[in-house]
């Protein structure tokens, strides 16, 4: 584990002291490297957030699970506009672009879901993935050897175990998988 991921997500959480006018601002990263944005952006003072999830990743037959994030090549910066410069947030090592209206301004985030989403993270950011699933619902497996099949939920299992349907190899696998490594699928 990397020291990064060991870092608690300062920076997040109500900011009291914030003016009325600072909203959150969505952030265009360079995939894989959000972190490096993130850490760059809280470097030269912007308050940043980087909901992230931990996924498995299958890598020359194997199997480890990591943070990353969860919206992969995004992150989320709280800014004045008005008060504070946000033109060097597009030369940030890392960042691709701020997302920016027609007018050329930073375009921000409509109020309530980044607020969602940090009620929902844990102190370092993370976010649980599929905790409201119920029977007959799509999911992708995130997680463990059957990491991007697609099946369905078959069974509830306790608070923290679902039963899948896989559809594999021209059959169908029943599995049995902790309710964190499934994520409903998109529609």
């Amino acid at each position: 584990m990397t020291q990064a991921s060991r870092r608690p997500a300062a920076n997040v959480g109500p900011d009291r002291g914030a003016p009325a006018t600072t909203r959150w601002y969505l952030v265009h990263a360079q995939t894989g490297r959000e972190r490096v944005a993130e850490e760059n952006l809280r470097r030269q003072g912007y308050r940043t957030f980087l909901p992230t999830a931990a996924r498995t990743v299958r890598h020359a037959r194997k199997l480890t699970t990591k943070e990353s994030a969860y919206f992969p090549g995004y992150l989320f910066v709280s800014l004045d506009p008005a008060a504070q410069a946000w033109r060097p947030i597009n030369g940030t090592l890392g960042v691709v672009r701020l997302y920016a209206t027609d007018s050329g301004g930073p375009a921000p985030v409509p109020r309530g879901v980044v607020e969602a989403l940090l009620a929902l993270a844990d102190k370092t950011g993370r976010l649980p993935l599929a905790q409201n699933l119920t029977v007959g619902d799509s999911v992708t497996l995130v997680a463990g050897p059957f990491t991007d099949a697609r099946g369905t939920v078959r069974d509830l299992i306790g608070p923290d175990r679902i039963r899948v349907l896989l559809a594999i190899m021209d059959g169908e696998v029943i599995v049995d998988v902790p309710r964190l490594a499934a994520d409903r699928a998109a529609e």
